[in-house]
């Protein structure tokens, strides 16, 4: 039997827990128990793919298929399955550098199996199996999380075991197929996906359309509770918004009213729990009435969480609140993840200490939307890969928000040069690294913005009709206007949509413009009568973060104050505590991630970890340097530059699940600490010469000096 599966029961045994004990929701029956649908499940739909025609890893489009363009148009009234195919190419190629000089087909990809060896074949890497699909929720259709299960043909009861996939960012349930989706199936496990409640929920709130759960759109009436997402506004005051904020949409990450993220790690809990039903619906014992008994459970069945990003984040929280040992281990890569208390936590790199750790996600990224487009302007900053976007379709943007920074006091230098080094500066005080320099310019143009508005209305469980500091998510004409829906690209969004604009045609919108609303990169702002980027409303975000005015330093009043204090609590719910329970656990981050930086998240968790458990934690943090968190952006075709300066961080994916799989089945130590050591491509912005295995060592079992991280009477200790 499985060394760490001998542990889980030592551990069940010794806490006395029964099935009886376990939260209704989180139960998963012993071996022999009647196979019942877990409660919180709704209608489970399952679908046979034959590994020829289609599969679970690839549509049925083999790896050089999700390599290509997709190979057909969108189409204007698009079938479920089509949906999936097309969702599937899409989620893969938006997580992976898919190009063949980043390594997709030879380092890694479909057709490279776990040995390494590569098949050429197109069509290689189809897999066959089943796929299982319902809906998570409490009985109100309010909630509706995307629950998925793959089983390949593969799976071996005998040797059996589960992946998390939880999406990443506000992806849909295939957000994370590229990344531990493939692993996993690659293996012969099940893969428990979950959109973790958002996905692509749009609502169009003029024609009252929705989606439901395979993609396909209908009549919000018409959907009813089977809806994906539908705004809670009855009739009237959905009438009173279209007529004074026409062509506008909702969106089910931003809108639900549901603060998603304090379930993040609960949902990939219920994707195990399906799972395990889904199993033993297949596998288990037949008897002579009623449901299969149950030959497959937490005792003999192998389950590692793993994710990126807001997945990995997911992953780190299940296993926190995972009092029933359902999870076996962990490997994750750049999880967004939040920590209650940093307060005697100190992080040092090289001799630096670092002033500004812990922050939460709303903290720094209401930061970043202030001084990002400033400080992209920095010397420092040269080179930055697509810093020509920044300027699209506003070129005096970051010049204009420097300009009126420096007018509000939020910055003191008075030359153009000396406020975009000052801009940069606060941001490395506040978190950022030296690394990260270059990346601003296209995290902010991509980014940013659109993740302070969706997170300010998640947090605090804001309708779309209160519109938050003055923005609303439309699709926007030439001008910047607000525009009607485009029924070709709503119709596809389940397929081609990311969660959380801008997507598939929809844009932020700042209402309060001077001229009237505009996409968010035209909007004057009326206090600076400049095109700034919309200044005031990023003013307004960071006033709500803090609980003050950044301009005059005093307490919010009114509306403002009790919004930021619904904000505020809804980030302490999404917090977690940073310990996983003696669950073995890799955590792997790219030292240049701009969008999650490895002070706030990784070494902030893997810091309180510590300090929670210092002598029982088993667990690895590995910093990558030259690695960042878009992998999708490194194809030279995407955002040239990115493949001469950065790694793909999904190979240390890969390394970490290998690892943690080694180690839980062979009893291998885990890696220590520590910092790898990789090398860029080099070579011109959108030339650079292939990836080969010397540009990304492996993760070492005996780091030198110089690279051990270490830990140390609260101080966690990073090499340069």
């Amino acid at each position: 039997m499985q060394r760490n599966l001998v542990f889980k029961i030592a551990l069940l045994a010794a806490a006395g827990l029964s099935a009886s004990a376990i939260a209704e929701d989180l139960k998963a029956p012993p071996v022999r128990a009647p196979n019942l649908k877990p409660a919180f499940l709704g209608t489970v739909v399952s679908q046979y793919y034959d590994g020829s025609s289609d599969d679970l890893l690839t549509a049925g489009l083999g790896w050089a298929g999700l390599q290509a363009a997709f190979p057909l148009p969108l189409s204007p009234a698009p079938t479920a399955a089509e949906l999936r195919r097309r969702a599937i190419h899409t989620n893969y190629r938006a997580v992976l550098d898919f190009s063949s000089a980043g390594g997709f087909g030879t380092l890694y990809g479909p057709n490279v199996a776990l040995d390494g060896t590569v098949d050429p074949t197109p069509t290689a890497g189809k897999i066959a199996g089943t796929e299982y699909r319902a809906f998570a929720d409490d009985g109100s259709g309010r909630k509706n999380v995307t629950l998925l299960v793959q089983v390949p043909d593969s799976f071996d009861p005998d040797h059996a075991c589960i992946v998390t996939a939880t999406s990443s960012g506000s992806r849909g349930v295939y957000g994370a197929i590229g990344a531990s989706g493939e692993w996993g199936l690659k293996r012969g496990c099940a893969v428990a996906y979950t959109d973790k409640g958002s996905g692509n929920g749009l609502h169009d709130l003029m024609n009252n359309q929705v989606g439901l759960i395979d993609g396909t759109r209908t009549g919000a009436a018409t959907a009813g509770t089977a809806s994906h997402f539908t705004a809670a506004l009855n009739a009237g005051q959905l009438a009173s918004f279209n007529a004074a904020y026409p062509n506008r949409v909702a969106f089910k990450h931003a809108h639900s009213q549901q603060n998603p993220e304090r379930d993040w790690g609960r949902n990939t809990l219920q994707a195990i729990v399906f799972a395990f039903y889904a199993l033993n619906d297949r596998y288990g014992t037949p008897v002579a009435h009623g449901p299969k008994r149950v030959v497959l459970d937490r005792r003999n069945t192998l389950v590692i969480a793993s994710g990126i990003s807001n997945g990995g984040g997911a992953a780190l929280a299940a296993a926190e609140m995972d009092n029933h040992q359902l999870i076996d281990g962990v490997a994750v890569t750049e999880p967004q993840i939040q920590v209650r208390a940093t307060r005697e936590l100190v992080i040092q790199q090289g001799a630096t200490t670092m002033t500004t750790v812990g922050r939460s996600l709303y903290d720094y990224f209401t930061y970043a939307n202030l001084y990002q487009p400033c400080a992209a302007l920095s010397t420092r900053a040269a080179g930055s890969p697509a810093a020509g976007f920044l300027l699209f379709p506003n070129p005096v943007g970051p010049t204009a928000r420097c300009a009126a920074l420096q007018a509000k006091g939020l910055l003191t230098a008075t030359t153009l040069a000396d406020q975009a080094e000052e801009a940069l500066d606060k941001l490395h005080a506040y978190g950022w690294l030296a690394d990260s320099d270059r990346l601003h310019a296209s995290h902010y143009r991509f980014a940013t913005n659109a993740i302070a508005v969706t997170y300010s209305n998640t947090y605090g469980r804001f309708s779309v009709a209160d519109n938050l500091c003055g923005f609303s998510m439309a699709n926007t004409d030439g001008t910047g206007a607000p525009a009607p829906q485009n029924p070709l690209l709503q119709a596809n969004i389940f397929a081609t949509g990311n969660g959380v604009p801008p997507t598939s045609g929809v844009n932020i919108v700042y209402n309060l413009a001077s001229g009237g609303p505009k996409l968010d990169f035209l909007a004057v702002s009326p206090s600076s009568g400049a095109a700034d980027f919309a200044l005031d409303g990023a003013i307004c975000q960071r006033n709500l973060a803090l609980g003050q005015d950044i301009l005059t330093g005093a307490p919010l009043s009114g509306a403002m104050a009790a919004a930021s204090k619904r904000i505020r609590r809804g980030i302490a719910e999404a917090q977690v505590g940073g310990n996983v329970q003696h669950t073995p656990t890799i955590v792997v981050q790219g030292r240049a991630d701009a969008l999650v930086p490895v002070n706030q998240a990784s070494r902030a968790w893997y810091g309180v970890n510590l300090l929670s458990a210092p002598k029982a934690a088993n667990v690895s943090y590995v910093e990558v340097t030259n690695a960042q968190h878009f992998d999708a952006f490194l194809p030279a075709t995407v955002l040239p530059g990115y493949d001469s300066l950065y790694v793909p961080l999904h190979i240390y994916l890969i390394r970490a699940l290998d690892a943690m799989y080694a180690h839980l089945t062979s009893g291998a130590p885990l890696p220590p600490s520590q910092v790898v050591r990789t090398i860029p491509r080099g070579g011109a912005p959108g030339a650079a010469p292939p990836l080969t295995a010397a540009n990304v060592p492996p993760i070492s079992a005996s780091p030198a000096v110089g690279d051990a991280i270490q830990f140390h009477h609260h101080t966690l200790q990073i090499p340069d």
